[in-house]
């Protein structure tokens, strides 16, 4: 898991993002990633203020197990000096050595942030899903957790104020808050209620935002007008501008390929107007005009 240290803040990963989604239900399918309706709940992985911490800190790593469906999976968690906030040991199974950064024995808030993210490292191992290089494989596991109703607690975890600086993850503040919102969109379950870092919030603002101007993208019906004006400019030259996301294929019939905003797998369509798609990985029904 990435250091704790330096900020970055944007969305330069969003590619990576958008390509985990996709890979996420490629190897789950919609049956299989709707099947995480609900997330973590907040009670869940709280702390008492008198609760042992080796004691606490399995219980939580119980739950992560038990909303990612590893029943048959142990975590035994351990603290230890170092300079990441956790990592684990990738094995056969069916137990898993987890460390976490011994700071989190007196900052409790956040063990289960950290233990959303090495779980599902966990998750991913067992799906034999992961992306080359190691940047992007964490990216993935990042995605993961947010988008399948874990790393709600990841963004959480991050504040910044004039006495202390703190980020668990990858993915910047405004990613996770992209992720969080494309769960949202799909799901119909706001996770902003359970945010206790304002920054938290405010990052899951932006990222909402670029999550709603997927969905606002030509050849989408909701494109707004200039999206429609540009996007009829290329059509009459069967070329798309730079940076547009579609592409226009083939002659007779004209085709236009879009990203599909909820999965982001691409979807063909005829140029002919208004029309109704339907994603065929996430079912996502799109009102176009072509």
């Amino acid at each position: 898991m990435g250091s704790d240290i330096a900020i970055e803040h944007g969305f330069p990963h969003v590619e990576t993002v958008r390509s985990a989604i996709t890979a996420l239900y490629r190897r789950l399918s919609y049956d299989g990633v709707r099947s995480f309706g609900a997330s973590v709940p907040p009670a869940g992985v709280a702390f008492h203020d008198d609760e042992d911490p080796y004691l606490g800190v399995q219980r939580v790593a119980g739950e992560m197990v038990r909303h990612l469906r590893l029943p048959d999976a142990r975590m035994i968690v351990s603290f230890r000096e170092m300079v990441h906030a956790g990592s684990v040991e990738l094995a056969a199974g069916p137990e898993y050595f987890i460390e976490l950064n011994a700071r989190f024995k007196a900052h409790r808030r956040d063990i289960g942030a950290a233990l959303a993210h090495e779980v599902t490292h966990v998750y991913l191992h067992r799906l034999g899903l992961e992306f080359p290089g190691t940047r992007d494989n964490e990216i993935l596991t990042d995605t993961t957790a947010a988008y399948l109703g874990a790393g709600w607690l990841l963004l959480d975890a991050y504040r910044e104020s004039q006495v202390s600086t703190q980020k668990l993850g990858y993915l910047t503040p405004e990613e996770f808050g992209y992720v969080l919102a494309k769960r949202a969109l799909a799901f119909g379950e706001d996770p902003s209620p359970w945010f206790t870092s304002p920054q938290a919030y405010d990052a899951y603002v932006r990222g909402r935002e670029w999550a709603r101007r997927d969905a606002r993208r030509p050849p989408l019906a909701a494109a707004g007008r200039l999206g429609h004006h540009r996007y009829a400019r290329d059509r009459r030259a069967r070329a798309a501008s730079a940076g547009a996301g579609y592409a226009f294929e083939g002659a007779d019939p004209l085709r236009v390929s879009f990203p599909c905003p909820t999965c982001h797998q691409r979807i063909r369509v005829p140029v002919r107007g208004r029309l109704r798609a339907r994603c065929a990985l996430c079912r996502t029904v799109l009102e176009c005009d072509t």
